[in-house]
């Protein structure tokens, strides 16, 4: 599994946290930022993000701001991406198996870090279910289609 991770100045201390779990867990990623805790936009981090998971040039995609609203909003403009707001476990699992998110979004003002820990690990280790859900995912997908997006 590669995972893309970035986040803007409000999700710094948690992507360091999740890029020590990624190594724990000896899962390949790549940080795209951001390196500094002065304001920025997180368009200019999201989109990338979810441009390269949505290409297939990785897997998954974590991304954390302050309150992780503004990643998932901007992550799922891009066609192809299902990217998850979660702030508890039973959330992570399930968007996994039922809505098969590629991206996870979280956000560091509302958790802390152990518990962002335990969210990313639980999404990542969850696999899709598939069946009927597949089907729903399938019913998106087309959706994107007919609205033309990228």
């Amino acid at each position: 599994m590669k995972v893309a991770i970035a986040s803007d100045h409000g999700g710094i201390r948690i992507r360091e946290e999740i890029k020590t779990l990624l190594d724990e867990m000896g899962i390949e990623y790549t940080d795209f930022g951001c390196d500094c805790e002065t304001s920025v936009d997180y368009p200019d981090y999201a989109l990338p993000v979810a441009e390269k998971v949505a290409r297939g040039e990785f897997d998954r995609g974590i991304l954390i701001c302050g309150t992780g609203i503004g990643m998932t909003i901007a992550a799922n403009k891009v066609k192809g991406v299902r990217c998850a707001l979660c702030h508890d476990v039973y959330s992570a699992k399930l968007t996994r198996m039922h809505n098969d998110s590629n991206i996870l979004a979280m956000g560091e003002r509302v958790i802390g870090p152990g518990l962002a820990r335990e969210i990313a690990k639980a999404w990542l280790e969850t696999e899709f279910e598939g069946g009927r859900h597949a089907r729903r995912i399938g019913k998106i997908a087309e959706y994107e289609d007919r609205q033309g997006g990228k």
